[in-house]
């Protein structure tokens, strides 16, 4: 029981998803500018188990399973004191005759109110999730989230999506209408005959989203990550790693091994969730047919879905803060982080600050060709740095690269996460060194960023050792024989200058050329009074 959590700068909210395979809690606590994940939860409760054959009722036992999971949880979130609990239901609820039945048991018995939402409506908030956690750009990309009942499809960029549907197509629901046999074995004429089902189901769909010039695609699903958990274990004897991806061409192999195994073989398949060997064929040939007709060799993974989506369309109604000054979902990430590791806000700030400034400047006279990648990835470095102190502070630089590494950052590829965290690593003590095995492992492209975020991220928090702000700006002016790095401080910034001397030797190693400082004394502006 932790409702000590409660402040009076936060609030305490669930997100309940009563999918029709899975129930799912998310539970947060929202501040004014950030938010922190309590706990996230799931339960299998099959609350379609026996609907989509020839009855379209919700079964009673799947009933009471669902009750009981959305009471556990309901009592879970009230134990942290939460000031509301937002409940959808999806599929199996919104198709079921009796569905009143259920939302007023839930009413009654959970004490929670559930709002049953369309089929674009899930696609909507789906979107929302699994966008919100990737790094898209102005990409067109293809989303697919595969439940129990239906499936939802979208295709969306970064900031809007351009087209959204709900599909009729489930893991539980084709496994209703294309059973296996008494074995559970699929034969390649059930197996194809499903495939056409998809197809037929799908035909207006898939001619839409073909005009739409699909470049990247993310499929959600617990569906999805336990197909693409098995093939990473049969083709490449490892488990599921970030950024991985479900290859076509191994996905129809994959498809093809589990038809042709009993149901107690399936699973006993290495990586097989067994609670869902009896439904993921079906939904296997949801995706493959799918990526088939839209063209698509590689399907990217992505652990967040609806419930994510409620929180983020939560954060988007909420928020205070006017819409262009708002957080991207990056910079979100990387704060949520410091904050939780209770981070120096106004430190972090002011050397990502000058760190931003050295990275322009020496950009500007041409010491370094990168760009706005890079400086993004430093700037996060730099708001990061200090986050291992949380830890210990003797050798806080390893904590921090460690704690960037695991912490799930939103939206992130491995490379990025893997260049904050070395750039992290090396603000401090030894420079990067070919022999460092924190540097060695690196690609030769990476190692070279590297030098350079971690220079610049050195000589940033080296001007504001103290943590006072004694500097206010800080530049490279790159000359024919040398280069000065002019600082502007508000007053005398002895300790900082006396840093510098200590990265001299590594700044002119990086550059070439030999290094001048000099300080510009600011007169700091009168205060007004009131």
């Amino acid at each position: 029981m932790e409702s000590h959590l409660k402040t009076a700068e936060s609030r305490i909210i669930a997100f309940i998803d009563i999918g029709t395979n899975s129930i799912r809690l998310l539970l947060v606590q929202h501040y004014e500018d950030s938010y922190r994940i309590i706990t996230q939860q799931k339960e299998t409760v099959r609350l379609g188990e026996g609907e989509f054959g020839s009855s379209d009722y919700l079964q009673p036992e799947a009933m009471n399973r669902a009750i009981w999971v959305c009471s556990k949880f309901a009592e879970l979130a009230r134990s942290y004191a939460a000031e509301e609990i937002i409940a959808v239901a999806t599929s199996a609820t919104r198709e079921a005759e009796n569905q009143d039945q259920l939302i007023q048991r839930l009413r009654h018995e959970a004490g929670i109110e559930v709002s049953v939402i369309s089929g674009r409506e899930e696609a909507r908030l789906i979107y929302l999730g699994v966008s919100s956690g990737a790094n898209l750009n102005h990409h067109n990309t293809f989303f697919i989230d595969i439940g129990g009942g239906s499936t939802e499809i979208i295709v969306g960029n970064q900031n809007e999506y351009f087209y959204l549907d709900s599909l009729k197509l489930g893991a539980i629901r084709l496994a209703s209408l294309f059973p296996a046999d008494a074995k559970g074995v699929i034969t390649p004429a059930k197996y194809a005959l499903l495939q056409q089902y998809v197809r037929n189901t799908a035909v207006r769909s898939i001619q839409k989203i073909k005009d739409l010039a699909i470049e990247l695609a993310f499929g959600s699903s617990g569906t999805i990550e336990n197909l693409a958990e098995i093939a990473s274990r049969r083709f490449f004897k490892r488990h599921l790693q970030r950024d991985d991806f479900l290859h076509y061409q191994q996905l129809q192999e994959l498809i093809a091994y589990l038809c042709s195994l009993s149901l107690e073989e399936r699973k006993k398949v290495p990586g097989m969730n067994p609670e869902r060997a009896d439904i993921i064929i079906g939904g296997g040939a949801i995706i493959a047919t799918l990526m088939e007709e839209l063209g698509l060799e590689r399907l990217y993974i992505s652990e967040r879905g609806l419930r994510d989506g409620l929180l983020v369309d939560y954060l988007n109604r909420h928020e205070t803060i006017p819409h262009e000054n708002r957080m991207t979902f990056r910079e979100r990430s990387v704060i949520q982080l410091g904050k939780a590791c209770g981070f120096d806000e106004f430190h972090a700030n002011k050397v990502a600050e000058l760190a931003e400034e050295l990275f322009d400047s020496a950009a500007e006279t041409g010491l370094h060709n990168y760009g706005p990648w890079e400086r993004e990835l430093l700037e996060y470095a730099a708001l990061l740095h200090d986050i291992g102190a949380f830890l210990s502070y003797n050798n806080h630089h390893m904590h921090t690269a460690y704690l960037i590494r695991n912490a799930d950052l939103l939206g992130f590829n491995q490379t990025e996460i893997t260049i904050m965290a070395s750039t992290a690593f090396f603000h401090r003590k030894t420079a990067p060194r070919k022999k460092h095995p924190e540097f060695s492992f690196l690609e030769k492209p990476v190692q070279k960023i590297v030098i350079l975020l971690s220079t610049v991220l050195r000589i940033a928090e080296t001007l504001d050792r103290s943590h006072t702000g004694l500097v206010s700006h800080a530049k490279f002016i790159n000359h024919p024989e040398n280069i000065t790095l002019e600082i502007s401080a508000f007053q005398d910034c002895q300790l900082e200058l006396w840093g510098l001397q200590n990265h001299q030797k590594t700044i002119e190693n990086l550059f070439g050329k030999n290094l001048e400082i000099t300080v510009i004394r600011e007169v700091p502006l009168p205060e007004i009074s009131k």
